[in-house]
């Protein structure tokens, strides 16, 4: 009975002394790991573009469907990305800001091109039909489903809002004031009788 009970706690103590070793390299491999390669300057992938370098993962998954978008007479912006460009991770804030003063007005659709189906043909209110083969790609329709905008690469902010501008009649940047965001979250810290 002693020697069983000898050869129990032996058995603990090299048990214990296997897992103390264990969680001691374990450790270490924890501190020597090299970190995240991605970054917004390279083509890795590293997550969903919008919530990572936009900070705005309200865009992604679109409300709304490009075919759903056309029949609501609204415009609609059709934005072709992949998560893995540096021209799309870039080209994520220039969307984000749109959203911010026309999301409400029109619907804003990133579509992954990697999940537009591969066909011979396409509908006109599928994505498809607007792909030209690079990403980022902007495609802007009016409330009628016309093209107004069809552009490949990274393109200035200002450019899509003089688009918008005439969508919208709104009259161009130089004779109308700033627009402004709305504050979001804000907090109200003021007592108001």
């Amino acid at each position: 009975m002693s020697f069983l009970r000898l050869s129990l706690q032996g058995l603990f103590t090299v048990t214990r002394g296997l897992l103390s070793l264990l969680v001691i390299l374990g450790c270490l491999w924890f501190v020597s790991a090299s970190p995240a390669l991605a970054g917004l300057h390279d083509d890795r992938y590293d997550g969903d573009i919008f919530a990572l370098y936009a900070g705005n993962g309200s865009l992604v998954p679109p409300k709304v469907t490009l075919e759903q978008a056309l029949q609501r007479d609204r415009p609609a912006l059709l934005v072709l990305y992949v998560d893995d460009s540096s021209d799309c991770k870039e080209y994520a804030t220039v969307i984000s800001q749109l959203q911010a003063f026309y999301g409400r007005a029109a619907d804003l659709i990133p579509i992954r091109v990697d999940s537009i189906p591969t066909k011979t043909k396409y509908a006109s209110t599928e994505p498809g039909y607007y792909y030209k083969g690079v990403v980022p790609q902007t495609v802007l329709l009016d409330a009628a489903g016309k093209v107004r905008l069809n552009e490949s690469g990274k393109i200035p902010f200002e450019r899509i809002d003089d688009v918008f501008r005439e969508v919208f009649n709104l009259l161009p940047r130089s004779q109308s004031v700033e627009l402004k965001r709305r504050p979001v979250n804000e907090i109200n810290t003021e007592l108001v009788q």
